[in-house]
C-alpha cells in the first residue's frame, strides 16, 4: 500500500468536503419559525409531548401562548391526548413505569389510563386513574375524553376495548373481538392499536383503528353502524377485515366534521385528508396536504379543523406545530426542539370541536410531494434516529454521495 497522496485520497477527501458541505449548508438555509396574526384566536395551544428522544420516556403536557411555553409538567413516563376541562384542568392519557401494584405482572410494572393536571398555580398531576400493563409498548391509553354529566370514555390498546369509566370504575365497555378476529391474548400482541375515541352524539362515538386503517362509528348499544374505509378485496390479514391504505393508513386522531365528512392525521401516508361519504356509502379524499412551509409532513398524527375555517397539525416527527388555510398556507408555526415528538395539540378554548368547516373539493396543493426511493429511506431513518428539522431527501442524497466517494477512496487507496 502507497502512502503518498493519491486518487484514494482525494476521493476520501472530497466526500468529506461533500459531507461538511452539505451538513452547513442545510443547517444554514434552513426553514424558520413563523408566528402569524391572523387566525382569529389568542393561540393558546395544548400540547401532549409523548417524548423526547424517545417514544418511551420524557413526555409532558405543555400550554403555549403563541410560540412561548406558558407552564408544562412531565412528571413521569409519556403523554397522548390532552383535554382542557370546564374547570381549567386539564385530562391526559398517559403511561409511566416504577408501579407496584401491578395485578397479575410482576413489580415494577407499566400503568396507563389518565391524569388530571392542575395547573394553578403551578402544574401538578392532582389525580389519576390507570390499570397495569404487560409491557410499555403499544398498550397504552392513547385517548381519553370527558362525558357529558361526568364521565370518561378512553380508547384501551391493552385490552382493545373503548371503555366508559365513572366515578373510577368501568362501567360499559365494546371489545373489538365481537368485530375482528382476536389472537388468543391481545396483550402479547400489537394487534389493532385502537387509538381514539370521539363522542360525536349521544352514545355515539368515532372509533379508530389503527392496524386495521378503519374508523368505526359506534352506537351504545347497537355496535358499529358504520365503517369508514370498509374492508377490501386485497386485504392480506387471517380475517381481511383492513382497509385501503392508499385511503388511510395507520392513522390517529380524526375528527368528525359533521355526517358524511371526517378531517384524519394519516400518519404513514404522511398526509393530512379530509373524506366525505359519496352517495354509494364509500367514503373518499376531496382535501389532502402532504407538506407545509417547504417541509413534506413525516408521520402526522393530529390534525383539527378549528372554528375558523384553519386546520392545526401536529408532525410528529418534524417536531412542529402548523396552523394553515384551505390552500396550505402557514398563518402560525411552532417549532420545537428537533428531539421532541409532540402526540397531539388543542387550541384554546375550542379544542377538538365536532362539526366545523370543511374543505369540500377545495383541492389545496399536495404541496412537498417525496421523491422515489429517497422519501421512503429518509422515513426509515427519521424513524429510528432523529434527525435535524432541516435534513431532507436532498441531504440524504448527498449524505450517499459522500459516503459512496469516501468507500472508494478507501477501496482505492488500498489498491495502489
Amino acid at each position: 500500500m502507497s502512502s503518498r497522496f493519491g486518487t484514494g485520497d482525494v476521493l476520501v477527501v472530497l466526500g468529506c468536503l461533500c459531507f461538511l458541505t452539505t451538513a452547513v449548508a442545510g443547517a444554514a438555509l434552513s426553514p424558520t419559525a413563523t408566528s402569524g396574526t391572523d387566525t382569529g384566536t389568542d393561540q393558546t395551544t395544548l400540547v401532549g409531548v409523548q417524548g423526547v428522544g424517545s417514544y418511551h420516556d420524557g413526555g409532558s403536557v405543555r400550554l403555549l401562548d403563541g410560540t412561548e411555553e406558558r407552564w408544562r409538567t412531565s412528571t413521569d413516563g409519556v403523554y397522548f391526548d390532552v383535554t382542557r376541562l370546564d374547570n381549567g384542568s386539564v385530562l391526559a392519557g398517559y403511561m409511566a413505569g416504577g408501579y407496584q401494584d401491578c395485578g397479575p405482572y410482576d413489580s415494577p410494572c407499566h400503568r396507563t389510563g389518565f391524569r388530571i393536571v392542575d395547573p394553578d398555580p403551578s402544574p401538578e398531576v392532582v389525580s389519576e386513574w390507570s390499570f397495569p400493563v404487560r409491557n410499555r409498548v403499544a398498550s397504552e391509553v392513547h385517548d381519553v375524553e370527558p362525558l357529558p354529566g361526568g364521565g370518561f370514555v378512553l380508547a384501551d390498546m391493552e385490552h382493545e376495548r373503548i371503555a366508559i369509566v365513572e366515578n373510577g370504575s368501568v362501567t360499559w365497555q365494546w371489545n373489538a373481538s365481537t368485530r375482528y378476529e382476536a389472537p388468543d391474548d391481545p396483550t402479547t400482541t400489537d394487534w389493532l392499536h385502537i387509538n381514539d375515541v370521539d363522542r360525536i352524539g349521544d352514545g355515539r362515538f368515532l372509533v379508530s383503528v389503527r392496524n386495521a386503517n378503519q374508523l368505526l362509528v359506534l352506537q351504545r348499544g347497537e355496535g358499529v353502524v358504520e365503517v369508514i374505509n370498509a374492508d377490501h378485496d386485497d386485504a392480506t390479514d387471517d380475517d381481511g377485515l383492513v382497509g385501503d391504505p392508499e385511503i388511510l393508513y395507520h392513522q390517529h386522531n380524526p375528527q368528525w366534521l359533521g355526517d358524511g365528512a371526517v378531517l384524519v392525521a394519516d400518519s404513514e401516508n404522511h398526509r393530512v385528508v379530509e373524506l366525505h361519504r359519496t352517495d354509494d356509502g364509500t367514503w373518499d379524499p376531496v382535501w389532502q396536504l402532504r407538506g407545509a412551509a417547504g417541509q413534506p409532513f413525516d408521520w402526522p398524527r393530529d390534525a383539527d379543523r378549528l372554528p375558523n375555517g384553519n386546520t392545526l397539525i401536529t408532525d410528529t416527527r418534524n417536531a412542529r406545530l402548523v396552523e394553515v388555510n384551505a390552500s396550505g398556507t402557514v398563518v402560525w408555526e411552532h417549532q420545537f426542539d428537533y428531539r421532541t415528538l409532540p402526540y397531539e395539540a388543542d387550541r384554546e378554548p375550542v379544542g377538538e370541536p365536532v362539526g366545523a368547516p370543511t374543505y369540500g373539493d377545495a383541492g389545496a396543493a399536495t404541496a412537498a410531494g417525496g421523491v422515489p426511493v429517497l422519501t421512503p429511506l429518509l422515513r426509515l431513518v427519521s424513524a429510528a434516529v432523529r434527525l435535524p428539522r432541516w435534513v431532507g431527501e436532498i441531504h440524504l442524497l448527498m449524505t450517499l454521495v459522500s459516503v459512496a466517494l469516501v468507500g472508494a477512496g478507501l477501496v482505492v487507496r488500498w489498491r495502489e
